[in-house]
Parts: structure tokens; C-alpha cells; sequence
């Protein structure tokens, strides 16, 4: 206990790179910026503040990140794809291109990077290669899709 007692910026530092190795597994930012908080607290020990003025300024510099650092960050670095959903479902409302024909009974487009086998809906004209096209559903491994007129924004 006496070498905490003589060292507290190295418990803030340990503190702060556990913290950080929380982080790395959860990837939601909150650790991070809790071990921003820890790092402050190892900053305020550094210049001799007493331990509760650490605590202080760990938990004031860990709040300000949270509330200002954290949301920009999110919006940064979080992929506006995932708001489209996870796996195949993911797909619907996205828009691709026609590789081979799309009629109402057979077809392939590529969607995300992906190829997949299409259809239109019943009564939809058919979607030529090189065409855009939105997709609409999903039935097992076929997307439906309909053609996407030149003035129509998709995504």
C-alpha cells in the first residue's frame, strides 16, 4: 500500500489502460473516455494534487468527455450503413445495378458489393443491365427489386 500511497499517478495510469483495454473489446466509446477521465486523474496526482482533488478532476474531465467528446466521435466513426439493419435484411431500401436482365422470374444484381439473384413484382417492367435499381424485400436468397427512375434518389 505505501508505493500507491507514493506513486498514485501510476494507479491512474493502470487505471486508465484497463480501461482502455475495455474499450477495445466493447468499441462503444464509453471506456475511452472514462480512461480520459483516469489519464486527468494521473495528470492531477503528476502536479501533487491531493487525492480527492484527483478524484475530482477524474470524474469532471471523465463527464466532459462523455457529454461532449463521445457524440461526435459516434456520429464520426459509427457507419451510416448500420442504420440499414444487420445481415440480409440490411438490404431493403438500398439501391444496386442490374448485371443480367431482371424480369419477374429471374435476374442477378449487385447490391452491397454482393451479387444476388433478383426479380421484379409482378407486373413491374423489366430492369436491363446497367440500370439502378432499389431493392424492396427479400425472399430467401432473391432480392425484388424495381427500377429506379433518373429523377428518384435511393439510399
Amino acid at each position: 500500500m505505501d508505493w500507491f500511497a507514493e506513486n498514485p499517478w501510476l494507479a491512474w495510469l493502470g487505471l486508465a489502460l484497463i480501461l482502455a483495454a475495455i474499450e477495445a473489446a466493447t468499441v462503444d466509446f464509453v471506456f475511452l473516455m472514462l480512461a480520459g477521465g483516469a489519464a486527468a486523474g494521473a495528470a492531477a496526482s503528476a502536479v501533487g494534487l491531493p487525492v480527492p482533488g484527483q478524484v475530482v478532476v477524474a470524474v469532471v474531465v471523465a463527464g466532459l468527455l462523455l457529454l461532449v467528446v463521445r457524440p461526435i466521435i459516434t456520429r464520426k466513426f459509427m457507419v451510416a450503413e448500420a442504420s440499414h439493419g444487420i445481415g440480409a435484411h440490411g438490404l431493403v431500401g438500398r439501391s444496386g445495378r442490374v448485371l443480367q436482365a431482371v424480369t419477374a422470374t429471374d435476374g442477378r444484381v449487385k447490391v452491397g458489393g454482393e451479387t444476388w439473384s433478383a426479380r421484379i413484382p409482378k407486373g413491374d417492367a423489366t430492369c436491363q443491365p446497367g440500370q439502378e435499381v432499389r431493392v424492396v424485400s427479400i425472399e430467401g436468397a432473391t432480392v425484388i427489386v424495381t427500377g429506379v427512375t433518373a429523377g428518384q434518389k435511393t439510399e
